[in-house]
């Protein structure tokens, strides 16, 4: 016979209970020169624009096109600066956890027994700052992939050699 006991909310585990480990604070930099480079971009395709294709007509809003730039680049460095110290991950015995977020946070684990495949990325600038990215993905479609980025080399090697004696043990 089928039974479906209700669980006390009180007795489960706190998500505060967990010990985060945050990323690496080197990552910020990656963070700030993508940001920088979009922006970069941004201007110099606006400057292009109003310079060389449209003469005159958008030559008076010149400034104030590159002032809004620059501001939202000041806004977006300030959040991103916020939002790093909430990017931190923790691994227990069943599962990985993610959080990330300064406005919108999310937190995201991962079920060892869910993982399908585990693969580590390094950019040019994350090799350069002995950094790498974690890529854990699960069964099915749920969105429950995985992506820590900003780890030490070494621990995203770590990382990977844990998870993967884990999907070698189901086989």
């Amino acid at each position: 016979m089928f039974i479906n006991e209700q669980i006390n909310i009180e007795n489960l585990p706190k998500t505060d209970a967990i010990q985060y480990i945050k990323v690496e604070k080197s990552y910020f930099y990656i963070l700030l020169f993508n940001l920088i480079a979009i922006y970069s971009s941004l201007i110099v395709g606006i400057t292009l624009f109003t310079f060389l294709i449209y003469k005159g007509v958008f030559q008076k809003f010149y400034w104030l096109f590159f002032a809004i730039l620059i501001f939202a680049l000041i806004v977006q460095i300030i959040f991103c600066k916020m939002g790093f110290s909430k990017r931190k991950y923790a691994i227990r015995d069943k599962d990985i956890t993610y959080s990330e977020g300064l406005i919108t946070n999310t937190t995201t684990t991962l079920p060892f027994n869910r993982v399908q495949h585990i693969e580590i990325k390094r950019s040019f600038l994350s090799r350069k700052l002995n950094l790498s990215t974690l890529n854990i993905y699960s069964a099915g479609e749920s969105g429950g992939d995985l992506s820590i980025k900003g780890l030490p080399k070494d621990v995203a090697e770590k990382m990977y050699t844990f998870l993967t004696n884990i999907l070698n043990e189901r086989l």
